[in-house]
């Protein structure tokens, strides 16, 4: 995926159609299954934030063109002053498919955002961490299975595509410099994946579906 800052406030991206079934995709869901289509979109957002630093935060407009050999998007992040909110909208040719400004848009990236990758999400009074973990060696797995063992810790495996992920969730019984120490740990067995944790339990084999560390932990002891 290509990905261009046009300013500080506008990020265009670009995906071929090769890029999108490499993904684990399909081309014709993308535009008729709305789940797929945002999860995507989603993914394409998160790789924005990650390479460009583009911060999801305010109303966003966003405009989707579809083209020969693939898609183009053009996501702008609008100000709010005094209630109003300003969008300097950059001048594009072409026909696209807009998407004006829309609070539930922005809950739904926000959220995924946050649930991608490492993020916190609102847990009553609290929050709670979710990240996703992969491992090119099942030797490194299986180390940190011996070493990481806490309590209170959500942790799924799977293996997709020839890589092995841990799926972690932190629950509120821990501060968030607890839990950051946790991922801290974590990180020296493995690396953080840019995969959402959706397409890896969809396409991915579940090695464990719960407690896989304690899983493995047991069986390779």
């Amino acid at each position: 995926m290509e990905i261009e800052r046009i300013n500080e406030s506008t990020v265009k991206c670009y995906i071929s159609y090769k890029d999108i079934e490499d993904r684990g995709f399909d081309r014709d869901e993308i535009w008729y299954n709305r789940e797929r289509g945002e999860e995507l979109f989603f993914e394409m957002i998160n790789e924005a934030h990650d390479r460009e630093n583009f911060e999801i935060e305010g109303p966003l407009w966003i405009q989707v063109q579809a083209l020969d050999n693939g898609m183009e998007i053009v996501v702008t992040r609008g100000q709010i002053t005094d209630g109003n909110v300003k969008l300097e909208i950059p001048v594009s040719q072409g026909k696209g498919e807009d998407m004006p400004v829309d609070d539930n848009i922005v809950d739904m990236l926000d959220e995924q955002f946050r649930s991608s990758q490492k993020s916190r999400q609102a847990h009553g009074d609290s929050d709670y961490l979710e990240i996703v973990i992969s491992f090119d060696d099942l030797e490194d797995l299986l180390a940190l299975s011996q070493a990481f063992a806490p309590a209170g810790v959500q942790n799924e495996i799977y293996h997709f595509e020839g890589t092995y992920y841990l799926y972690l969730m932190f629950d509120n019984q821990y501060t968030e410099d607890e839990q950051d120490d946790m991922v801290s740990h974590v990180l020296e067995y493995g690396e953080e994946s840019d995969v959402s944790i959706f397409r890896i339990r969809e396409y991915g084999k579940t090695v464990a579906a719960s407690s896989g560390l304690e899983t493995l932990r047991e069986t390779f002891s």
